[in-house]
């Protein structure tokens, strides 16, 4: 039998936006270790906002298992889901009602869904990375995909992070720095590797590793991890989770553009649906400046990343493929995310 310490990681009660919670036991199993090798554990659920103090107890259930490339060889990441003493799923559990979507018809449609997430990193007194104290950078411009000292700040850390998501088995398939200075991206999702799973459930699994990763290496350089919608009032980019969607229908040579529409037209009926479900602050970020549409609006468009839903360039040159939905906020959940979209476009 071997031995390893497993963190176990969940979604705390924080309202408007839950944050992330963890802690470490010790486990025996074979080799290496399943979810079913895991047991389940308890945690004082009055401390996370997730219960009374005179009926504290709630318990964290493993669902995924992930090696941890922080600590190193032998230990191990398990995602969890949190659930009441007795058994039932607490109200703070969004992944098991993803599940429920999938098990009831969402499995069949074959669905890829990828998240680009977007972040702010933050130092000691306050200010995003690369902004001088008591003023503002240089315009907006050079910073995007920018190389240079006078461009970049924090590749470090983006570095670290896409490496660690790799070494964990998680879908990495990019990084790149954002519009505003200090600001980053990574993306999870459909990465065309041969038996490599992409549903909405297992990408969205991923994306909660990969923050959770992200915060832990933020740690070690004593900055801070934002995903508010809009870290910087004014005249700056906001920040975002866009979600590229796909069916297998919508992926099919012979009825991709027509699964499209319909999918576009569905989203249009359900547009305040999502956006009351899209991210807290979200109406600071989609003002219609800054590469948004207006919250109050919704459109799609052929390339047009001001539209609501983006209908990428080669989706429309094959005329199959997938969509983007540009309205999701950088604190948004994954599960919600994809839980909306399987119901709206698939009519679940």
């Amino acid at each position: 039998m071997k031995r390893a310490f497993v963190e176990y990681i969940w979604l705390d009660g924080a309202e408007p936006t839950q944050a992330l919670r963890s802690k470490s036991r010790l486990v025996t199993f074979e080799s290496e270790p399943a979810v079913s090798d895991l047991p389940d554990w308890g945690f004082d659920g009055s401390s996370t906002n997730q219960a009374d103090g005179n009926d504290s107890d709630c318990e964290l259930k493993p669902v995924r298992v992930a090696k941890d490339p922080l600590r190193g060889e032998g230990y191990y990441l398990a995602l969890c889901e949190v659930y009441n003493a007795d058994g039932s799923v607490h109200a703070t559990n969004k992944r098991a009602s993803l599940v429920e979507v999938m098990e009831k018809g969402g499995n069949e449609q074959d669905a890829y869904v990828g998240f680009e997430q977007e972040y702010t990193l933050f130092n000691k007194s306050g200010r995003p990375l690369g902004w001088p104290e008591g003023g503002y950078p240089a315009p907006q411009g050079p910073f995007y995909c920018g190389v240079g000292a006078s461009n970049i700040f924090g590749r470090e850390i983006c570095d670290e992070h896409a490496k660690a998501c790799e070494e964990a088995g998680l879908n990495i398939y990019g990084t790149n720095a954002e519009v505003m200075p200090g600001q980053w991206e990574f993306q999870i999702g459909y990465r065309a590797f041969d038996g490599e799973a992409a549903d909405p459930l297992t990408m969205s699994d991923h994306v909660w590793l990969a923050r959770f990763l992200l915060q832990r290496i933020s740690e070690k350089y004593d900055v801070t991890v934002s995903f508010e919608n809009k870290p910087i009032k004014g005249d700056w980019n906001g920040a975002g989770m866009h979600t590229n969607f796909s069916t297998r229908d919508m992926r099919d040579k012979s009825k991709g553009m027509g699964a499209i529409e319909s999918a576009v037209n569905n989203l249009a009926e359900k547009h305040q649906l999502h956006i009351e479900n899209y991210g807290s602050g979200l109406a600071d970020r989609l003002t219609g400046l800054h590469e948004t549409c207006s919250i109050n609006e919704f459109r799609s468009g052929n390339s047009d990343r001001g539209a609501s839903i983006r209908i990428p360039m080669a989706t429309t040159r094959k005329g199959y493929g997938y969509i983007e939905d540009r309205r999701p906020g950088a604190n948004s959940d994954p599960y919600i995310v994809s839980e909306l979209l399987m119901k709206t476009i698939c009519n679940l």
